[in-house]
């Protein structure tokens, strides 16, 4: 029984991490969009619509962004993939 209660608290655990990535990606997405929203208004309403510098915090943070994305919402490597990285790092073990 103690198994069990242990496998359903890392479960558990691993649920609660999973939804703080997420919680914190989407925050983190709405923060981008708002700033940089408000930087493009800027540079409209100021520039006049002269050079876009706007493109350089919409890139670089964008390429943030992405990586974040690709870290919260990537899957777990599955058991399959684990085992036969095992057997690379110790090719004599039989398993």
């Amino acid at each position: 029984m103690a198994t069990l209660d242990t496998h359903d608290d890392q479960l558990r655990a691993e649920a609660l991490e999973r939804l703080r990535k997420r919680s914190e990606f989407w925050t983190h997405l709405v923060v981008y969009m708002l700033v940089n929203a408000f930087l493009v208004a800027i540079w409209f309403f100021a520039a006049g619509g002269g050079f876009f510098w706007p493109m350089f915090p919409l890139f670089g943070w964008g390429i943030g962004l992405f990586f974040h994305a690709w870290d919260t919402f990537r899957r777990p490597p599955s058991e399959e993939r684990i085992r036969r990285e095992m057997q690379r790092m110790h090719p004599g073990s039989a398993q």
